[in-house]
């Protein structure tokens, strides 16, 4: 978050500077106390709904007129969402469908805001437990042992809940299905400019993926009408069904680490200019704030730091002939991700995302009593074993919304017309460089 953005009350009153000779940075305009990422000049994104709510909302403006919108894409990609060895029962329940309320007509983008609606049809089991209206308090089921690693301890004490209820609601990865909606709008925009995004699983439990996936594999999971675990080898999706059947049998949970590539970005997206606008910085806040990610990896980030300069730093190379890229500099192998002193190098960017076993145990945890203060188990609720093809597909989403919003900020445009003129020029540049 960048410094304009720090709330703080004297910015609310003029003050004269030779009253008050404090740098006007810090005291910013009223208007600029908003989010970096939700700045006028980027695609601004949010999400609302709750987990047993009526629906859920996604928000998404900034993009030009004229993208084709793609409704049967963007509800293959909610299908891919749900997918996975090890999901729960929720999932048998909900065929998520995206409903375009606004911001598309005739089949493509008209410059306003877009809302999507997705509606949970687990909602007629909730109605009278989650009235909108005060509603028959006999009827609340509350949530009245906190789990641990959940946000339902955290959240209670916060929002002064008497039990953790409301937390739960909103803070459930069910969220994530309206920023896979958002995402799926985002990679229709970055298609236009042959950028496209894919997820596969490297890790589960102890069971992982031991040599490298070429792009051709990764993006051909996205058309598969099946999905076990998202490996792009069957004999270590096999041994990582294995850890999710363990789980299983124990009552307990287990996650691992997915990967996501954005093929065919060209350089120069992001700034080392700001420390609020490099890429790998963005790209990180915006994984990490999916559910369960407890660490964000851009390219081989992790190896690099028990590793000597010359093993990973990509050397550059120049070839004489045309690489089918905008540059002739290449590389002959892509450690950094994509990403230098936070701008696109014109390499895939790979972003790995850790993520924490489910909270949720079928086996449950210690915990004590809201009410009481009671030693208790946590409460359990409706609940996967695995998420980590999901997660891939929630973090592709959050890389496309990403990718769009530097994307558009560079390159500008009302139009799809004028977005590609300006995009082609830039690229041009650079291939004469």
């Amino acid at each position: 978050m960048a410094i304009s953005s720090f709330s703080i009350p004297c910015a609310l009153i003029p003050i004269p500077y030779s009253l008050f000779p404090i740098p006007y940075f810090l005291f910013p305009d009223p208007s600029s106390l908003s989010s970096h990422y939700n700045e006028i000049h980027m695609i601004r994104f949010s999400t609302a709904g709750e987990s047993h709510g009526e629906a859920l909302i996604a928000l998404i403006s900034g993009l030009p007129a004229g993208i084709p919108v793609d409704l049967g894409f963007i509800n293959h990609e909610l299908w891919r969402r749900q997918q996975g060895y090890g999901r729960g029962g929720r999932m048998k329940i909900e065929t998520d469908k995206a409903h375009i309320l606004s911001g598309v007509r005739h089949g493509k983008t008209i410059g306003s805001p877009i809302a999507i609606e997705i509606v949970n049809r687990d909602w007629k089991n909730w109605e009278e437990k989650l009235p909108v209206e005060a509603g028959d308090p006999a009827k609340h089921q509350a949530v009245a042992s906190p789990r641990p690693g959940h946000a339902d301890l955290a959240g209670a004490l916060k929002y002064n809940f008497p039990d953790a209820r409301y937390v739960l609601e909103r803070a459930s990865a069910r969220e994530s299905t309206s920023r896979v909606a958002a995402g799926a709008l985002a990679k229709l925009f970055l298609r236009m400019l042959g950028i496209e995004i894919a997820s596969h699983v490297i890790r589960v439990g102890h069971a992982s993926l031991d040599r490298p996936a070429t792009w051709e594999e990764i993006a051909a999971l996205t058309a598969k009408d099946e999905v076990m675990l998202g490996c792009v080898d069957a004999v270590a999706e096999a041994r990582m069904k294995e850890e999710v059947e363990e789980a299983a049998r124990t009552g307990d949970t287990v996650n691992g680490i997915f990967e996501v590539v954005a093929h065919n970005v060209p350089a120069g997206l992001g700034t080392y200019a700001n420390w609020d606008e490099r890429l790998d910085g963005l790209l990180a806040w915006s994984v990490m704030s999916l559910q369960a990610v407890k660490a964000v990896e851009i390219g081989r980030g992790v190896t690099a730091a028990e590793s000597f300069g010359s093993q990973v730093h990509d050397l550059i190379h120049y070839a004489e002939q045309d690489t089918g890229k905008p540059t002739r500099f290449t590389r002959p192998h892509n450690n950094a991700g994509g990403i230098e002193g936070g701008v696109s190098n014109g390499e895939d960017i790979v972003v790995r995302g850790y993520l924490k076993p489910i909270s949720t145990l079928r086996r449950p945890l210690e915990s004590v009593r809201f009410d009481t203060r009671e030693a208790t188990s946590a409460s359990y609720e409706r609940s996967d074993i695995c998420v980590v093809p999901a997660a891939g597909v929630a973090a592709e989403a959050m890389v496309a919304i990403t990718l769009t919003g530097v994307a558009q900020q560079k390159f500008g445009g009302d139009s799809v017309l004028e977005l590609q003129r300006n995009f082609d020029s830039y690229i041009e540049q650079i291939h004469n460089y």
